[in-house]
């Protein structure tokens, strides 16, 4: 479904004639423009990453909507902790995802659970008719459920378009073959995006184990994210260069950051076309 997204103002996508996407997870304006730099397709706009995210304010979301010519999507999140959200909670939800739809955001990332585990079809569908015509995305609250099988078809109920998943694993190195099994049942009722603990070093294992091609991270260094020594030689290069020109230490890692993204797009392209050779090759 490459492609479903609105574009900023209405237009069609960037990656709109693409056969992958990559998302990547910011927290700020200069996050974001350093992955739009190196080629992202779109942005999930987040607070607090240390605490799995929460909704950003409402200035942050307009200042990136207005930096960025990518799509731009919400976290509908208004707290850390589990999904199982109060009916003032709820209502905040709602609340901020029109914030998100009057502010030009493309889309929203949503995610509700029952009490008992389970997706909260119900509210999570009127998240996403309060949100249309956004794109909507399932966090991965879903890996919560207990059941991935019977989640992902409460999913698909809720007319979200895209669910984001780590195959219910604490990473999506370890949730590969779950995911890969979601991608097949899924078939292509929705997009199944492989998300969290997402690093360059197992970028291209994850897609050629999953089989998807849609892919979220947040390329965090912190999180033991590492390019490859040709890549830190050339890239941190530039980006002691940039460091030196403007005398930021936050200039540095916006380079790096960028060199990063540029890197998983190419690991990212190389794997779909070596998948698409292969399949053409069977036939």
């Amino acid at each position: 479904m490459a492609g479903s997204s609105f574009g900023k103002n209405g237009d069609c996508p960037r990656f709109f004639m693409k056969n992958f996407l990559f998302e990547l997870c910011a927290e700020n304006v200069e996050a974001a423009q350093a992955a739009e730099a190196g080629g992202a397709d779109r942005i999930e706009l987040c607070s607090q990453l240390s605490i799995g995210g929460i909704t950003p304010e409402a200035e942050l979301v307009a200042e990136t909507i207005a930096a960025l010519s990518i799509p731009v999507h919400v976290l509908i999140r208004p707290r850390g902790g589990d999904f199982v959200f109060s009916a003032v909670e709820f209502a905040q939800m709602r609340r901020q995802v029109e914030h998100a739809k009057l502010a030009g955001a493309a889309g929203v990332a949503i995610g509700v659970l029952l009490p008992n585990g389970r997706v909260d079809v119900e509210r999570s569908r009127e998240l996403v008719r309060t949100g249309h015509p956004m794109s909507v995305t399932y966090h991965r609250a879903f890996d919560e459920t207990a059941d991935l099988n019977q989640a992902l078809e409460d999913v698909i109920q809720t007319g979200a378009d895209c669910l984001l998943t780590s195959g219910g694993a604490p990473d999506v190195l370890n949730g590969a073959e779950a995911i890969a099994r979601l991608h097949n049942q899924a078939r292509g009722r929705l997009d199944i995006m492989a998300g969290g603990g997402l690093k360059l070093t197992n970028l291209a294992e994850v897609v050629r184990r999953t089989g998807v091609s849609y892919l979220h991270g947040s390329l965090s260094r912190t999180n033991g994210s590492r390019p490859s020594e040709t890549q830190k030689r050339t890239e941190l290069g530039e980006a002691s260069k940039k460091s030196e020109t403007n005398g930021h230490l936050a200039v540095s890692r916006q380079a790096m950051l960028e060199a990063d993204v540029r890197e998983s797009i190419r690991l990212l392209r190389a794997e779909i076309e070596a998948r698409e050779s292969s399949a053409h090759a069977a036939h």
